[in-house]
């Protein structure tokens, strides 16, 4: 969530101040429905929220919305230069508490300064990927290709990546390194978990592989700029987001569960022709790379003036 944050501030070319706030009791708990007495919101656990007032701020997160409503309305009641606020993701109370609100649009959420995206915002650069790329080839440059990037996620509030899914998956990316004469370049994630690691790392041991050890630096942005081809697992909006950011044929692996802004999500992304399902063969298609953070970078330079 902070990387989208971030995206969005390096996108405008700005060096942000990040600020990772906690609230106290009641606010924490009823946030964003509590919005009075917001001056004593802040807990001294979290970072402050006190003058100097940014120009700009960008926050997300259901608990980063008493910071962008304290912020706003301190800069209209005392005269000062107005703090710009951009809320991304639904902050479920009215858009119009804040200047503008940046939603993907498997919300539905609708409005005058609501600004809708295909995906979630991140911090894939062109500069990022070829930089990270540099790094990374090392480590793979003497591997068949096609090299097949696998990003993998974990369960999560309403996705499951168990043993009794990570069992077939593992079994097959392993024959599709064998049937592509290829390699399979993995990385996995915090919830990803021991128990499916240990079942992936076994799955392709006799095929070309480099599997992510979580203890040197990860080399995922490499990974996006290097491989010729993804499979993402289903539960992380975020990696697919970003594989589609490639150009490049992104495949996505289907896990039980889900929900219906989960459902709206990929169902979109395939109509629009950028992912296809996992099915156990890679597939090549073409399409424009998604570019929403460029497209949110220039609707917020448009409103604040900024050229």
């Amino acid at each position: 969530m902070e990387n989208q944050c971030l995206g969005l501030a390096e996108a405008l070319g700005l060096t942000p101040v990040v600020k990772r706030v906690k609230l106290r009791t009641p606010w924490r708990q009823l946030s964003p429905f509590l919005r009075h007495g917001l001056r004593w919101a802040f807990s001294p656990e979290g970072d402050p929220v006190e003058p100097p007032w940014p120009d700009l701020l960008i926050a997300t997160g259901r608990l980063s919305i008493p910071a962008s409503l304290y912020a706003r309305r301190s800069t209209r009641s005392n005269g000062s230069a107005r703090t710009f606020t951009v809320q991304l993701q639904n902050p479920v109370i009215a858009p119009s508490r804040f200047d503008l609100v940046v939603v993907p649009r498997h919300d539905e959420l609708t409005g005058p300064n609501v600004m809708t995206t295909r995906g979630a915002l991140h911090r894939v650069t062109p500069e990022l990927l070829k930089r990270e790329s540099e790094k990374f080839l090392p480590k793979i440059a003497d591997m068949p290709r096609p090299w097949t990037g696998v990003l993998i996620g974990g369960s999560n509030a309403v996705y499951s990546l168990t043993r009794r899914e990570m069992q077939p998956l593992a079994v097959s990316l392993a024959n599709l390194a064998r049937s592509t004469g290829g390699s399979i370049i993995a990385t996995p994630s915090r919830r990803t978990g021991e128990e499916n690691l240990s079942i992936l790392k076994e799955a392709v041991n006799d095929v070309p592989h480099y599997v992510w050890d979580m203890k040197e630096e990860n080399p995922y942005y490499g990974i996006l700029g290097l491989c010729d081809a993804f499979l993402v697992t289903a539960d992380s909006v975020n990696m697919v987001s970003e594989a589609c950011t490639t150009g490049k044929p992104v495949h996505v692996i289907e896990l039980p569960g889900g929900s219906g802004k989960f459902r709206r999500f990929h169902q979109s992304l395939r109509d629009d022709g950028l992912t296809r399902p996992f099915r156990g063969e890679l597939e090549r298609w073409t399409y424009p790379p998604l570019n929403d953070l460029e497209l949110v970078a220039a609707r917020v330079k448009k409103m604040m003036g900024i050229e």
